[in-house]
């Protein structure tokens, strides 16, 4: 059975940095054949928690669902579901948290999300919904003993200035969140202004790295346009200079990631949360490589 310990537990008592990772959910009997060849391999990795999401706009619900209560029925793991406002009225955020929790699923990331045209289309509530994602926590607090995770902008969010972020981190915090994951992000000196600017404000969550290892050179855009990441310049030159052979292109967005990872570590980060994509070899790769850098 998964660990009884919430995430919020698992990092006031971690004497060492958390590894988590992240799945979405499959749309057919293909990619439902990929994530379980992809969580029997990272399975050995021991991850101290793995989540599925939701799709910003709410489209992946029930497939959401049904990929995490697979996982909770075939794994040990300790697993995290995540829930966004966007086209759902209170009734159905209350179902969902509902089938969480009668799943056994503890833990919830709480996540405004965006609009279906994408995070440059101007955010509506939903009739009868939701307004942004301290509501959300709020409401998940009020319908059980739910550990909330919410999420953070290292390189600000695309609908505000890093100073609103900082005021919606702490607001979320006192709605009752207990720690947060941040977008993917490539420049670790964000992550650390992003922290400081949190405890300045008096916002004291744990904020865990986010980190998408880049695997092929068409991702860059992609990553721009959906999650409003800062791509250094360093990292695209050092990408397109690679050959023009995913192996290649894997094997620097890893080394990337990993010299991004140790940075974090150092820097006293209480965790990292991989992105996997439903794919195991770049994960494995990043941690192979911080295992070679601390024997």
């Amino acid at each position: 059975m998964p660990s009884p310990d919430t995430i919020a537990d698992l990092l006031a008592s971690a004497t060492g940095p958390t590894f988590s990772f992240e799945f979405f959910p499959p749309k057919d009997a293909d990619g439902q054949q990929r994530l379980t060849e992809t969580i029997a391999q990272l399975e050995p990795l021991r991850p101290d928690f793995v989540s599925v999401t939701y799709g910003a706009n709410g489209s992946s619900r029930q497939r959401t669902l049904d990929a995490t209560m697979g996982i909770l029925a075939s794994t040990d793991f300790r697993v995290m579901g995540h829930l966004t406002c966007t086209g759902q009225t209170v009734d159905q955020l209350k179902a969902v948290i509902d089938a969480y929790g009668d799943a056994g699923v503890r833990n919830i990331l709480a996540i405004r999300g965006d609009m279906p045209g994408g995070p440059s289309t101007p955010w509506e509530p939903f009739p009868g919904g939701l307004s942004n994602a301290t509501e959300l926590v709020e409401l998940i607090g009020s319908r059980g003993d739910y550990c909330v995770g919410v999420a953070a902008f290292p390189d600000g969010h695309a609908s505000s200035t890093l100073e609103q972020d900082t005021r919606i981190l702490l607001a979320k915090q006192q709605a009752g969140a207990s720690f947060a994951v941040t977008q993917l992000f490539f420049d670790s000196g964000h992550y650390f202004e992003l922290v400081a600017r949190a405890r300045h404000a008096g916002c004291t969550l744990p904020v865990l790295g986010g980190i998408m290892p880049v695997t092929s050179v068409r991702q860059l855009g992609k990553f721009a346009e959906l999650s409003h990441a800062d791509i250094p310049a360093r990292v695209a030159e050092e990408l397109l200079r690679a050959p023009d052979d995913p192996d290649a292109v894997r094997t620097v967005g890893c080394r990337i990631a990993a010299e991004l990872c140790e940075r974090l570590l150092a820097g006293g980060a209480p965790g990292l949360h991989f992105f996997t994509q439903n794919r195991s070899a770049a994960t494995r790769e990043i941690l192979a490589m911080l295992r070679e850098g601390h024997r």
